[in-house]
């Protein structure tokens, strides 16, 4: 009778002991945890996995916002990228005033603009612009968010050409799909304005890869690494001067000790006092040993390791170490470079951005020309760069233009490496069809009489005669 009891019992509870200890360890799937490791049919091996591309969005927009090392990583690149701005040089005078009106214009303000849009790119590697243009061809810039981009869909036979963007589904499950900008099918419509278009830039892409990667991407893990060392190392310095008193005595017994215990407790020994105790008592004070000596090297060897992934120097996020100046010229070359390599995709960038929004006004507007000649000059990188090249121009210039006055290099050579050393390009033929020719300077008259004035051959100052 026992064991039927006890086979019912086991049969009625077994099931639901199952159900509810499957309910407990059950994971709630999504699209980030039911295909990983899978891969679109539509993507390249070269680009990330959809869910991973995703997460590293996140994490580097969560590091942006709540590490302070890496928001000032991503300053550094816009202030030295953009710097006081760009100018913007234009043939016709009537595209001129139109740049100038869609720059200005209070629903672009392109002037802080630029800024977030380079700390955009930065953050992500990706930039997707999504253009308006109303009916009298003025154009509206916004940027949209990577991470909302869940598919790039580009030409069958070539996949660096976007044809349509397609963005994540919101709360209501839905999706927005943007054209991307075709130059030869940009039409208005019926009512007089212009689609909607996106454009795509991207940087840190791979070969044969339709997404950039953030600047940040790399030291992602690292970042996390030095803010946890760093917070450690102040939840520890907290309790630096935390101590407790050890009372060493023979006690007859348990309750003596205890009762010792309390009063002590009750009435502990301020600092600066005088404590006076017998043969039977011993203080001592344990307190905790930091080395915090020690431990500096490790986070100086983590930050070391953030600087060099993203080609800063150390003086460059505060830690000066013991580099001297001239060391730190010699370690801000390379930094030079990499930001003027990133200005010039960025100058890039707004030729294109222009050039799109000058050809919608054209179809509108018959003044302006839809094809002029633009020319966008980004700010200087580093102000010593101005003293070296007019240090080097006036020394080469001195030198070769003997040259050419002996007749040994032509006009052209001489201009050239002219422009060359004060670190500017163009067009030497044409910079030399536009000028006269014509040698204006003002010969200055040579005196054919000695002076009378003795000059000292040291100081070079006159000397006073004396008689």
């Amino acid at each position: 009778m026992p064991n039927r009891f006890s086979q019912f019992f086991k049969l009625l509870f077994s099931n639901s002991a199952t159900n509810s200890t499957r309910e407990a360890f059950e994971v709630v799937e999504n699209d980030n945890t039911f295909f990983i490791g899978s891969r679109r049919f539509d993507e390249t091996d070269r680009d990330r996995l959809e869910y991973n591309r995703y997460d590293v969005f996140q994490q580097c927009f969560e590091a942006w916002r709540d590490s302070p090392l890496a928001r000032r990583i991503v300053e550094l690149t816009s202030q030295y990228v953009v710097g006081s701005g760009f100018d913007i040089k234009c043939s016709d005078p009537k595209t001129k005033n139109f740049i100038d009106a869609f720059w200005q214009h209070p629903l672009n303000r392109m002037s802080s603009r630029v800024v977030e849009l380079c700390d955009e790119l930065t953050r992500t590697g990706n930039l997707f612009i999504l253009l308006n243009t109303d009916k009298t061809g003025m154009t509206f810039v916004r940027s949209l968010p990577a991470a909302n981009i869940d598919q790039i869909v580009s030409s069958p036979n070539d996949i660096e050409q976007p044809v349509l963007f397609i963005t994540k589904a919101d709360a209501e499950l839905e999706s927005h799909t943007y054209p991307a900008y075709i130059p030869n099918n940009d039409f208005t419509l019926p009512d007089g304005s212009f689609p909607q278009v996106v454009l795509h830039y991207a940087i840190n892409r791979p070969a044969g890869a339709q997404w950039g990667e953030p600047d940040l991407s790399p030291i992602l893990p690292w970042l996390k690494r030095y803010s946890a060392w760093l917070e450690d190392r102040v939840r520890l310095n907290r309790f630096r001067n935390a101590f407790l008193y050890v009372v060493t005595g023979s006690f007859v017994s348990e309750e003596a000790r205890k009762a010792r215990q309390v009063t002590l407790a009750a009435t502990p020994p301020t600092p600066g006092s005088v404590l006076v105790t017998d043969a039977s008592e011993t203080w001592s004070v344990i307190s905790p040993k930091l080395e915090a000596l020690d431990a500096s090297a490790d986070g100086l060897a983590l930050k070391k390791y953030i600087a060099a992934a993203v080609g800063l120097p150390m003086h460059f996020l505060a830690e000066p170490e013991s580099a001297t100046r001239t060391t730190a010229e010699a370690a801000g070359g390379p930094t030079f470079r990499r930001f003027e390599q990133r200005q010039q995709f960025f100058s890039w960038l707004l030729y294109d951005l222009l050039s799109v929004v000058i050809s919608r006004r054209a179809q509108v507007d018959y003044a302006v020309s839809p094809t002029p000649e633009l020319q966008i000059v980004g700010a200087d990188i580093s102000a010593r760069d101005n003293v070296s090249h007019s240090i080097s121009t006036v020394n080469i210039l001195n030198a070769f233009e003997r040259l050419y006055d002996m007749g040994l290099i032509s006009r052209r050579e001489l201009l050239r490496i002219t422009y060359r050393f004060a670190g500017e390009s163009g067009d030497i033929d044409e910079i030399l069809a536009q000028g006269t020719g014509k040698d204006t300077r003002v010969p200055s008259p040579v005196s054919t009489t000695p002076s009378s004035k003795i000059v000292d051959p040291i100081t070079g100052e006159p000397k006073i005669k004396t008689s």
